[in-house]
This record gives C-alpha cells, sequence and structure tokens, in this order.
C-alpha cells in the first residue's frame, strides 16, 4: 500500500463531511468537483492518509498527509475498503440476489431462511439494512464501497454469520461490490429498465452477468423461465444451479401444483435426488412463488435443510411497498406495490387478475429523469391489463410531469379501443388514490404502483413527505362522493 502501510487505518470514506479520526480518506474524481478539493477538510476532520488520483494528488499531498496514488481510485475502492477493515466479508457467508424485479423481497425470506437454518443474519438492501436484527435505513440498493465494506465489518463484530444482500447493475458498473466475494448469487429476471443508465438491454444484461464469474460468486441461481436467465445459465463462467417457477422438468429444481390464493401461495418444491417439501408464501402472486422458489433453492445451496429453508421462508408475512395489503375495512382487495418496470406493472395486474372477481383499478405513474423509454410501455400494460387505468405523478423530480403523464397515454392509446380499460389522468397523486378508492366496490381490487416503500415524493429538487401506504388507508377511511380530478382528462373504455 506504499506510504499509507506505515499509517495505522481505522476505516475509510469518500466524503470529507463523515470523515472520523484515524480515516483514510478516498478523494474521488466526479463529474463537477474532484474529492482533493475537500482534502483540506478531511485532514481537519482527522484523517490520517489519502486515497486519490493523479490529478488531485498535488492537492492532496498539500495537506501534508501520506497519499496514495492510483490511475483509477473508484475501481480500487472496494478492495482498498475491505483491507482497511481486515477483509470482513470473509468471515460472512454472503447471498446476493440482482435481477430487474425480485431482489428486495428475495433478500427478506432469504433473511428469513437463514435464521431458520440458525444463523445471526444481515440484511442489505432497498427498503432497510439490518445488522443482528437491528434495523437501519438505506440509501440505495446497493451502498458504496466504503459503506457496504464498513457494514460487514459492523456485522463481524456483531456476531452476524450470513448475510443476505440486494446487488444492483449500477453496483456492479460502478465498483461498489468490487473486493466482494458472493458465496452465491442468484439471477431472477431481466426487463426494461435503467436504460438512462444503461445504453441498451444488451448492455444491461451484460451488468447483471459480471456477477456471475469467479471474482465475484462461488455458485450461481438462476430463473430458467427467464431468457436472460436460460442465456445466462448457458455462458456463466461459475457453477449454475437452474430454477423454474413453471415447473419446466428440465431445471435443477422447479415449483409444481401451485395453488395461488389472495393471500399468497402454496406450491410443492422438487429438486434434485428427489427432494420434495411443501412450501407457501404469504405473498400474492406467481411472482411470488418465483421469489419464495429462488430463495429456498439458495438456502439449499447455503446449507440449510429444504424442510428448514421452506419454514423459513413461508414465516414472511410481508415485505414493505412489495404486494402490501391494506387493511381498513374496506370490501375490496387494497394493495400497494414497488412496481416501476412495464414488465412489473404486466406481472402485478397479471396476478392480482387472478384473485380479482370485480372490477380491477391501477393507479400508477413513471419517475421522471429516468428510462423515458418505459413511460408507454407501463401506459400500454396498465390500459391492457386493468379496467380503469388512473394515471398520476411518481416522482416527477426535474422533468414536466405532464409530459411523462402524456408519455404513458400515447402508450395507452396503442390498445384498441373495445379492450382499453378507461383512462383517467390525475397528476396529483393523493385524489388519484382517492379516486380508485371512491369508485371501488366488493370483490374489486385497487393497486397503487411504482412507490412501494418510498416516503417522499420528489418534484423539482424537493422531496415532500408522501407514502402510498398512508394516502391509501387515508382516502379508504375517508371514502365518499368519487372525487372531482384537477385534469378531467378521461376516456371509457
Amino acid at each position: 500500500m506504499g506510504p499509507v502501510g506505515e499509517v495505522r487505518l481505522t476505516g475509510i470514506t469518500h466524503d470529507s463531511r463523515q470523515v472520523r479520526p484515524g480515516d483514510l480518506y478516498a478523494a474521488l474524481p466526479g463529474r463537477r468537483f474532484h474529492g482533493a478539493d475537500f482534502a483540506a477538510e478531511a485532514a481537519r476532520r482527522g484523517a490520517v492518509a489519502i486515497l486519490t488520483s493523479p490529478d488531485g494528488a498535488e492537492r492532496a499531498r498539500a495537506t501534508g498527509l501520506p497519499v496514495l496514488t492510483v490511475p483509477d481510485p473508484r475501481a480500487r475502492l472496494g478492495e482498498v475498503a475491505a483491507w482497511v477493515y481486515s477483509e470482513p466479508a470473509r468471515d460472512l457467508l454472503l447471498l446476493g440476489v440482482t435481477g430487474t424485479n425480485g431482489k428486495t423481497t428475495c433478500g427478506f425470506l432469504l433473511e428469513s431462511g437463514l435464521r431458520a437454518g440458525g444463523h445471526r443474519t444481515g440484511l442489505v438492501g432497498t427498503v432497510e439494512t439490518r445488522v443482528a436484527g437491528q434495523t437501519l435505513p438505506s440509501a440505495r440498493t446497493t451502498p458504496e464501497a466504503t459503506d457496504l465494506q464498513a457494514l460487514f465489518a459492523v456485522m463481524r463484530e456483531r456476531g452476524v454469520t450470513a448475510v443476505a444482500m440486494e446487488v444492483s447493475s449500477h453496483a456492479l458498473v460502478l465498483n461498489r461490490v468490487a473486493g466482494v466475494r458472493f458465496d452465491i448469487a442468484a439471477f431472477t429476471n431481466l426487463s426494461q429498465d435503467h436504460l438512462d443508465f444503461h445504453a441498451d438491454m444488451e448492455d444491461y444484461f451484460r451488468a447483471k452477468a459480471m456477477l456471475f464469474t469467479p471474482e465475484r460468486a462461488g455458485l450461481g441461481v438462476v430463473n430458467v423461465d427467464d431468457p436472460y436467465g436460460r442465456r445466462l445459465a448457458g455462458q456463466a463462467r461459475i457453477p449454475i444451479v437452474t430454477y423454474s417457477p413453471s415447473g419446466d422438468p428440465a431445471a435443477d429444481w422447479r415449483a409444481e401444483e401451485v395453488s395461488l390464493r389472495p393471500t399468497g401461495s402454496v406450491f410443492r418444491v422438487v429438486g434434485p435426488g428427489g427432494a420434495r417439501a411443501q412450501a407457501s408464501v404469504r405473498l400474492p402472486g406467481m411472482f411470488n412463488v418465483a421469489n419464495a422458489l429462488c430463495a429456498i433453492v439458495m438456502l439449499v445451496a447455503a446449507g440449510v435443510p429444504l424442510d428448514r429453508a421452506a419454514e423459513g421462508v413461508g414465516a414472511v408475512s410481508g415485505v414493505p411497498g412489495r404486494m402490501e395489503r391494506i387493511e381498513a375495512g374496506q370490501p375490496f382487495l387494497a394493495v400497494v406495490d414497488y412496481a416501476h418496470t412495464p414488465d412489473a406493472v404486466e406481472t402485478l395486474l397479471k396476478s392480482l387478475r387472478e384473485v380479482t372477481k370485480g372490477a380491477l383499478y391501477v393507479v400508477v405513474g413513471c419517475g421522471g429523469d429516468r428510462d423515458q423509454g418505459k413511460r408507454p410501455l407501463m401506459g400500454e400494460a396498465a390500459a391492457r391489463l386493468a379496467d380503469v387505468a388512473v394515471f398520476t405523478n411518481d416522482n416527477p423530480r426535474s422533468e414536466d410531469p405532464m409530459a411523462i403523464l402524456a408519455a404513458m397515454r400515447e402508450g395507452a392509446e396503442r390498445v384498441p379501443p373495445a379492450r382499453r380499460a378507461e383512462i383517467v389522468v390525475e397528476p396529483d397523486r393523493a385524489r388519484a388514490i382517492a379516486l380508485a378508492v371512491a369508485r371501488a366496490g366488493p370483490g374489486d381490487a385497487v393497486v397503487v404502483a411504482g412507490k412501494g416503500h418510498e416516503q417522499g415524493q420528489e418534484v423539482q429538487g424537493v422531496v415532500r413527505p408522501f407514502d402510498d401506504r398512508i394516502a391509501l388507508r387515508e382516502a379508504i377511511r375517508g371514502r365518499g362522493p368519487l372525487p372531482r380530478t384537477t385534469d378531467p382528462t378521461t376516456e371509457t373504455r
């Protein structure tokens, strides 16, 4: 490590504001500023050495601290952070899940199954981070490399033995999981999302496939019902175990005798060598059967007995913002879900249609400053599969909300009028939810899609408090006359 090897390091951070005495400060190049611009502040806060790029070296040396210079410090950050914390991940059983949809639910199911298998557990994901039962907030799906290694060190210190973790494509491309080798990595599915970050679907797939290399994982668990999963299973350079929620007999593991219910599903798990177990998942929809099967296969691969794995998965009563049922005395099904991709919206609505006797209402929007190509696709899916689709704001961020809604409506108009849902445009999200609730009757279903567990709505750089679950519950309790839309753009089927 050069001059840094002569200094005792107790931590590492890439944020000068978070420096503590004894830290290595990683001064990284950025789009607008270079971390070396804040080297003096880091030194004042107690940094004892600096890691930076050649173009930041002079500013870093001006602090008088030892400086380690590497061509691409961001790419080395995970490796260096692991070294600073004495390789904490090596003392943990690491199970990572990647894919467009299902990561969060799989993570929750995995953690429960690991506990059932006798492990002291950790969870790293979109909704929350947990360390031996203590819950911490999550800022992103996969933490930055410095934060991740620090988290692993805390987990090791608190006696955690196994960790379930979501692994995003951003994390793989941006080296957030550099220096981490997962014992088992799973692939759930791949569909359009994040094309504001990835050049195209091929680039997106390549990012996901990065996890299934000898440097990143020891074993892969892959859903071969998904076409990208079949492709991955054929080209991965690590041993692969396949699973099929649809019951494909060619897969190593499969789900059979699936019974879907409004409150969850039961199914039989069938595996190699005559392995069989009855399993259940207390989350509705066929896609949650897929998530449960993925978790069970990973758990068995990790050494948890099959029956114990199924028991642990079946013990999870819910996942925040993932097919989360809202009960407030209403005579219809009310659900909040994080579905924010075309495939997720389609899967969600098809699953709800299977358990809904009456009309299906969906309230949905699309985020601003994100993949614009998925907006018409989400609008089309909602218009094709619901009875009433209420288009509303999600997180418009810096974009014009009405332009986003227009793109969704353009997609909806691709559906032939005879098969198209009634389309209502109501930009105000709370009013949109209230509108759907006011119209729902016995046997119907109302689903609010897109934001899930989120507790804020971002508009023009301002995040105001907003929680779909609270808004839906309040709308149910305050049900009255049909609210008048602020933008009365409706179209009857």
